[in-house]
């Protein structure tokens, strides 16, 4: 039976991702490549991973300035030719502005003996891929080594030593580590060296406590070291999970913070005075002329505040390029918004910038805001590495009067919308104007703004958990079947919400003579197997409009007509509901997640071949608070009619309802399992059969 496209969203974004290639830039760690936990079995694990660190050192000093030095010593050993393939070369990420990578050691010892040194010619610095074409950002590189000549057996052994000495937040520092727990490490050792005179918030991993701790020095010169040693074979019986902070946690009960590390440090003494810091880094004074003045272009002919807001916002948007590098990449700071206009690129903090500066021409600015994937933060020292995208918000509300540039003086706004506040992404060119991704809505962000009383941490907001707009999907299908049992379908969508999001994301990646494998994936989601004939989609970027895709597919031999009686499916996407889930290990039920609340409309049309009738089954209507579901099947001497519609109108349903869930849920399961009987006399059957062997029979030899 088809399946739709609603539930399904991360595995289809995985098969999309094989289509459209790698996302956004994803940092690589200053320790060796990951590899996957190996799976059990009785040989030993060595020969099981493609390669094993048999020793990992890591050790981090900090100065009271927020200077730091980190030194990494690691040795591995490569069992196959896929060890070889993932450690070919050495990737560190860095910015030279304010950081140094040094890399005094790489050799390799091979098995048959012998030890031989890379050479310094070996390593290569160069700006990072994302920088490539931006010259403003050519201190963000990459420092790599190239490993020649390993071979299975081999060792390969390296040291990197990275010194930060402007660090971007100082005299504030923060920092954050985890050990393996993959059983990738054979053995582990982990040394903190922080001056004592610092005041610093740490959580340790209660399961992991620190083996040694001891002080040194005195008064300012004063160090306290900790030291963890041959950490893997204590994390085999003792699970991260279990973090110091627990015992601190909120009327969440056993949810964890999601972003735990075994070891977290920070200065910071309060979410506020993270807030504080952060918006001093921002709030630097910067050019903006040309700016002001490209506003009172976008905007020159719109009456209504909300259009014009909604003319920056797209220009922003889509106009100024983004340098896809990690939210603090560049030490937290902006380029001048005249430069980032004339240069049309920019990052993160850049298009916060550009945004901002843009909005000031109508009295009106905007709020830098750092947002995670996190519900719960609790027992977490504050630290910007939590936060990985920025977000801004915006109060909609008309201005008193423009008097920041002569073009646009004395002019008044109307403001349907006035007092509500809007978060925007303006990272996300395909977005829709106020949509923000399902992964932080909801989540808990850093506001770099006042501090406000409804915050539910003082110095932390939380990130809206709707959408500024109905979430629809409407799926047709118009369908054609022969006399022969092969089927003919154009199929429409149309999409508002997160699906819209996802399917305009691979489309805009994707180069048009490509488009009929992303229709394929969509058929197969759908339950349909066959060859796509042709595949259309709306312009990625027209954002103000729901998204469409249409591809037309060929299904042959859908029907075969001896079987009796004939059965088919509706030809609809078959509705996905989440099954109720799981107790928790103390036996409690938890609430059912049914996730931002969406309607779906699908209907199909179905054209017989003469001589061919259905018969529909009945169709039902659930009610309930918190979703709605209706089907409906017709026939006609020659068509069959099917369409369902489903409403979630609420979030998640209590623990308390499940077995009202559990029977809502049945009720449309065994609605989707209904199908339609296709009855056809004989003659006509003959007649197709007999029209077929004679054109086999008078078909030309080759």
């Amino acid at each position: 039976m088809p399946q739709l496209f609603l539930y399904s969203s991360f595995r289809t974004l995985a098969a999309l991702c094989l289509v459209i290639g790698p996302g956004p830039l994803c940092l690589r760690a200053q320790q060796p490549p990951a590899t996957p936990a190996p799976k059990a079995a009785e040989k030993p694990i060595e020969q099981e991973l493609p390669a094993r660190i048999e020793f990992l050192e890591t050790s981090v000093r900090f100065e009271s300035d927020g200077s730091s030095r980190k030194e990494v010593h690691a040795r591995v050993k490569i069992n196959n030719e896929l060890g070889i393939q993932q450690f070919a070369r050495l990737n560190f990420d860095y910015n030279r502005a304010f950081e140094t990578v040094q890399i005094p050691e790489v050799r390799i010892t091979h098995a048959s003996g012998g030890t031989a040194k890379i050479l310094p010619g070996a390593i290569t610095d160069v700006p990072n891929p994302a920088v490539i074409h931006a010259p403003a950002y050519q201190d963000v590189r990459v420092k790599s080594v190239r490993i020649l000549g390993l071979q299975p057996g081999d060792a390969l052994e390296y040291r990197v030593i990275t010194v930060v000495s402007r660090a971007p937040l100082t005299p504030e520092f923060y920092f954050m580590h985890s050990f393996d727990h993959a059983g990738v490490v054979f053995r582990e050792s982990f040394t903190l060296d922080v001056p004592a005179s610092r005041k610093i918030q740490l959580s340790i991993n209660a399961a992991i406590p620190a083996s040694a701790t001891e002080t040194s020095g005195e008064g300012e010169t004063s160090r306290t070291i900790y030291h963890w040693e041959n950490i893997s074979s204590k994390i085999e019986v003792a699970p991260k999970a279990e973090v110091a902070s627990d015992k601190n946690n909120d009327k969440n009960g056993d949810k964890n913070v999601a972003d735990a590390a075994d070891i977290a440090l920070s200065t910071f003494s309060s979410w506020g005075a993270l807030n504080t810091r952060l918006r001093a880094q921002f709030d630097q004074p910067s050019v903006k002329t040309d700016s002001l003045k490209k506003a009172a272009e976008l905007t020159g002919t719109l009456t209504s505040y909300e259009k014009q807001f909604e003319a920056i916002y797209d220009f922003v948007a889509q106009k100024i390029t983004l340098i896809d590098l990690p939210l603090g990449a560049t030490g937290y700071l902006a380029r001048s918004p005249d430069e980032i206009l004339s240069s049309g690129y920019g990052t993160q903090e850049d298009k916060y910038a550009i945004l901002n500066a843009m909005l000031s021409a109508f009295d009106r600015g905007a709020v830098p805001v750092f947002a995670s994937t996190s519900e719960n933060l609790t027992g977490q020292p504050p630290r910007p590495s939590l936060f990985t995208h920025l977000l801004v918000e915006i109060l909609l509300q008309p201005p008193a009067e423009f008097v920041t540039d002569p073009g646009i003086a004395g002019r008044r706004a109307k403001c349907p919308g006035c007092g509500q506040v809007l978060w925007v992404d303006p990272t996300l060119d395909i977005a829709p104007m106020g949509m923000i991704a399902s992964n932080f809505r909801g989540k808990l962000a850093l506001r770099l703004g006042q501090l406000r009383e409804n915050d539910p941490v003082p110095g932390l907001s939380r990130v809206p958990s709707e959408l500024p707009f109905r979430a629809s999907q409407k799926v047709s299908v118009n369908a054609f079947l022969s006399a022969d049992g092969n089927l003919r379908a154009k199929v429409h969508y149309a999409l508002r919400g997160d699906n819209e999001l996802l399917l305009r994301l691979a489309f805009h990646q994707t180069p048009q003579e490509k488009w009929s494998g992303l229709a394929q994936l969509l058929a197969l989601s759908d339950g349909f197997r066959g060859k796509i004939i042709s595949v259309s989609a709306s312009n990625p970027v027209a954002t103000h409009e729901p998204f469409s895709v249409d591809y037309e597919i060929a299904m042959p031999k859908f029907v075969d007509w001896s079987k009796k009686p004939v059965r088919i499916p509706a030809l609809l996407p078959q509705v996905g509901l989440p099954e109720p889930p799981a107790k928790t290990s103390s036996g409690s039920a938890r609430p059912i997640d049914l996730g931002t609340p969406l309607e779906v409309e699908t209907r199909a049309t179905l054209r017989l071949p003469p001589g061919v009738v259905g018969q529909a089954p009945a169709g039902v209507a659930v009610e309930r608070d918190y979703a709605t579901f209706s089907s409906e099947y017709s026939q006609s001497p020659s068509i069959i009619r099917a369409s369902r519609h489903i409403k979630f109108l609420l979030r998640e349903v209590p623990a308390s309802r499940s077995a009202d869930y559990n029977a809502f849920l049945r009720a449309v399961q065994n609605d989707s399992a209904q199908e339609f009987t296709l009855v056809s006399t004989r003659q006509s059957i003959g007649k197709s059969q007999a029209a077929k062997a004679r054109a086999e029979r008078v078909k030309p030899r080759p």
